[in-house]
């Protein structure tokens, strides 16, 4: 399995379950719009840091982006 795959399916399917755009999401996690597009797209190596960046924008904890 690729984890950056995984992880960028788990980030897409966790956004949009939260009717949650690309856009919306990048404000809210202080990010570019087109490095969540890269994240989901599993093109992109996060940090831990972009991570929780993403997490706390999203409202749910860091080990549900984990939970294949």
């Amino acid at each position: 399995m690729d984890i950056k795959v995984a992880y960028g399916k788990k980030v897409r399917q966790i956004r949009k379950d939260k009717g949650v755009s690309q856009e919306k999401l990048a404000e809210l996690a202080e990010l570019d719009r087109t490095y969540i597009s890269g994240i989901e797209n599993g093109k992109r190596n996060v940090s831990i840091e972009t991570i929780f960046k993403i997490a706390e924008a999203l409202n749910i904890p860091v080990i549900e982006f984990f939970e294949f």
